[in-house]
This record gives C-alpha cells, structure tokens and sequence, in this order.
C-alpha cells in the first residue's frame, strides 16, 4: 500500500478532521468462578436483559458477556466507557470473575454443559438461542466461548467531503476498498496484538492439534501469536470452500446469499424444526451472516429482526467491524489507547491507498499468510506470500509501518501532541524484536513456571482488584443502573407484542 501525492495533499487540508473519526468497542469475556469454573448460573439480572440492553449483553454462552461502548470521537472516551461498564458489571458478578484471555479454560464440565445463551420467549429472543444451538451443533460449544474484542471504525462526514465522497454509494465503495486493503494486510495486526500463543490441555479435543506441550495442563507453539485466528479458533470446513467477494456491496451480497442458501450435507441431519424442536435455523453453510467468520466485517446499524444483509442493502455500508483483535490479558478491560491509535491510523491507511479487486486465489493467499503469523509468527525469517512473490515479513511490515508514519504525523499535529508517532514506534519496535509483542509476553510469563490456567486465574483476580479499589464515574453508573432496569422493561414489551407463532417468525426472519 503506498499513498499517493494527492493523498497526502488531502491529509494536510483535513488533518482537523482526522481527529472526528469514530470508534466503538464490542469486548466479550466469560464469567467465571473463583476456583476458575465457567458459571452456570444464568446471565445476572442485575445487568438488565441480554435482549435489549444497550451496553451488556451475552455472545454465545449465558456465561459470554460482550460489553458494546457508544461511539466516540476519541479514543480516551472509548476506553472510558469501556471502563465504566467493566465497573459496573464487575459490581453485580456476586463473587464471580472475568476470564481475561481470549482462550478459554473449561474445568469440571464437559463441552456440552457450557450454557447457551437465553433471550427470553419472543419470537427474537428464541431465534437468537437456536442459531446458538446451531452454532454449537456444527463447530462445538467449546470453540464459541473464545473470546475478542470487536473494534467499530468509520469515517465522519467531514472527512468524506475532503475525500470528494459526497454520495453513501460512494461511501460504500470506498469501505469496500478499505476492507480489501484491511484483509490483505490484516496478518499484521495478528502479529502485532496477537495474543493467544498458548492454550488450556482442556481445549484441545482432538489427538492431532499439532501444539507442543509446555508445561502441565499448558499446550503452545514456540512462535505463535494468536491461536484464536487459527485452526484451532474459528475455522470452519464448511465454509473453507464459501469465496466472500468483497469487490462491492453486490458481489457481496450475492456471495453471502450463496452460503446462506446452500445446504451443506453435515448439516442436514440435525433437527430444524421437528415436532417443534429446533436445534438450528437451516441446514445452509451458514445460518445468518453471522455465522461467516472473518477479520473485518461491513456494517450498518438494523432494526431488532432485521437482516445485516437487508440492513447494507437498503441503506449501505455504516462502518466497518474488525474482528482479529485478541483480549490483552495484561489490561483489565482487554485493550488500551495503543491498540486503538494503530488501529485507526492502519484502517486510515486501508481507506487511503490503492485497493485492486480481490479474487479466490487472493483470498486463498490470505489465508495461508494468516495462519504462517498465526502459527509461526514471531519466528525469525519467516517467508509470506505477496502478489504471487514470497516477502520476509519483516520487511513487509516495515514497509506497512513506514506507510502509516505521515498519516500518525498527521493526526498528532492537531491534538498538538505525538500519541500516535508514539504508538507507531511502538509498533515498529515489536517488528524488530518480536519479544515486545503480547504473545511473546504471554509466553515469557509461562516459562516463569505458571500453567495457563495459573497466568490467566491470576490476572482475572488483579483486575477484579483493580475495579474493587476504583470508583466509578457516579453518573455513568446510575446511567447503566437505569438502563439495565429499562432493558428489563423493554424485552416484556417485545415478547407481550409478538403475534406470530414461531415457525412463521423463522420462516420471514430467514427470507433473503
């Protein structure tokens, strides 16, 4: 990727508006018990309803809390809010704790046991808890309790206009450009925030995982960064041969329909809706959108019901959603001000250059790139593949870096300050020497003599500390006080309005 003069010129008559970009976080984490047990006890009514709360709600297990900030013009508002729900939930967890890796730990319980998540008896509410069952069925309740952080980036309208982008087509292209450069590019952000390097003896559950054992009960490979965006994490066989164009919102959209109507014979034995049991939507590769795994989504805001698919369509492309982001075990809400300034300053740099259309073959090359970082990552003159050429890594990496150093320039003028030159530099280091990375901080820790399910237990208990010697913010929290009680409300309200049965809601909910 490389900028062009005319580029540049943009930046230097826009930098005031860099500083309006928009962000959110989407941060999962499970709840578990002091002796490290995932809970079992459902979702805590003191956090209002998983349905309709604004702020916390559950992913695929009961005990899988996602916590979803506002948007924010600044990374400190973003990171503040996250903070202030993590007080918050931590308040009402009544003794329990939050696994702080991306990678979970099962004790005491088979795989089946994990707890789905349950949204109540509207039409809605029980279409969420099949397609989990679904999930469940297809790739194991196991691997749908990892965790990550979700980052939601778009472009204010300011900055559009300096663009010369006045039209939403126009904006929909262009973030389907930025997804193309992202996806090329993305093994980067793996290696640089990748961290899961190691996992729990209790994940692995099958004989050949191809790890190395570490230490007890503690299974690693010596150069990986991020195992969640492996073959242990969400990889699936059925969607391995699924092409995703992202070359616009058509050849999108005629893409995903392609899994989401295609029957995928593994599939078609397990119960749709027999005698009224439902253990999955359909028997298509993929139920919903939701289901295709991948580092970066498109993204427009939808009504309850409504279909991301539909949602793009009517309207376009909102923002994007990047989903390569590992929990940081070492912060107590999982990420900080670092990951975020390296993220915008990478996604403006996606936004900002060149992106040529993608093709299955290329696709097929990013996934091999991903999985030689995934896997082998920090190792020393490990060899990617560029336009059909083979590329060090490291030289790749630098060339990226060096691509983002005016755009950090330029965000830092205005604040009149160097965070984000800063942050770079920071990034640029961990290329020269990848023990500065996370993962390889993860291991370091490790080789001191703990487990996994040691390192992880010990952490989960400092950041319980960290908020119980905290006061939050008094307004914030009488805000989500407020809002976990009104939620409550609210999923009564949709159940009592419901006058579909539930096989004819399906039925319209999966009509694309």
């Amino acid at each position: 990727m490389q900028l062009t003069e005319h580029t540049i010129q943009v930046l230097r008559t826009a930098d005031s508006d860099l500083h309006r970009l928009q962000r959110g976080i989407e941060k999962e984490s499970l709840r578990i018990t002091r002796d490290g047990s995932l809970s079992l006890r459902p979702h805590p009514q003191t956090l209002g309803s998983a349905l309709t709360h604004s702020a916390i709600t559950t992913d695929f297990s009961e005990a899988q809390l996602e916590l979803i900030t506002g948007v924010h013009d600044s990374p400190e508002g973003c990171l503040e809010e996250l903070s202030e729900i993590h007080h918050f939930v931590h308040n009402h967890l009544d003794g329990e704790l939050l696994w702080p890796s991306s990678m979970p730990c099962i004790l005491g319980s088979e795989s089946e046991s994990i707890p789905i998540g349950q949204y109540g008896r509207s039409n809605i509410g029980l279409t969420k808890t099949v397609y989990r069952r679904g999930l469940g069925h297809r790739y194991g309740r196991m691997m749908q309790t990892i965790s990550g952080i979700h980052y939601n980036f778009s472009i204010p309208d300011t900055l559009w206009q300096h663009l010369g982008i006045t039209e939403q087509q126009q904006r929909t292209e262009a973030y389907f450009s930025l997804i193309r450069n992202f996806r090329r590019n993305s093994w980067l952000l793996i290696y640089l925030f990748g961290a899961s390097p190691a996992v729990c003896k209790s994940f692995l559950q099958r004989p050949d995982h191809g790890l190395e054992f570490l230490s007890d009960g503690t299974f690693y490979l010596p150069f990986a960064t991020s195992l969640r965006m492996g073959r242990l994490g969400y990889q699936s066989d059925a969607q391995s041969e699924l092409h995703i164009s992202y070359n616009s919102l058509e050849e999108y959209a005629a893409t995903m329909r392609s899994g989401l109507t295609t029957s995928y014979p593994d599939y078609a034995d397990i119960p749709v809706n027999k005698d009224g049991d439902y253990q999955q939507l359909n028997d298509a590769i993929l139920q919903i959108e939701n289901e295709f795994y991948g580092t970066i989504r498109p993204k427009r805001s939808a009504a309850s019901g409504e279909r991301p698919l539909a949602a793009l369509g009517k309207s376009g492309v909102e923002y994007v959603e990047v989903r390569c982001v590992d929990l940081d075990p070492f912060e107590p809400i999982g990420i900080n001000s670092e990951q975020i300034r390296f993220l915008d300053t990478f996604l403006l740099l996606c936004l900002l250059t060149e992106s040529p259309t993608d093709s299955r073959e290329e696709s097929a090359s990013m996934v091999r790139n991903q999985t030689a970082v995934v896997e082998r990552g920090r190792q020393p003159g490990l060899v990617l593949e560029r336009d059909a050429e083979s590329v060090d890594l490291g030289q790749w990496a630098t060339e990226l870096l060096d691509q983002c150093t005016y755009i950090a320039e330029v965000l830092d003028r205005h604040a009149a300050n160097n965070f984000y030159s800063q942050t770079l530099a920071a990034q640029k280091a961990k290329v020269k020497d990848p023990e500065f990375t996370p993962s390889a901080k993860v291991i370091a820790a490790l080789n001191e003599g703990s487990s996994f399910f040691d390192f992880t237990m010990q952490n989960a208990e400092q950041h319980a500390e960290f908020f119980a010697n905290r006061c939050g913010n008094a307004a914030q929290q009488a805000r989500l006080q407020t809002e976990a009680r009104d939620s409550l409300t609210r999923q009564l309200a949709i159940e009592e309005a419901d006058s579909l049965s539930f096989p004819e809601f399906v039925r319209d909910y999966l009509s694309i």
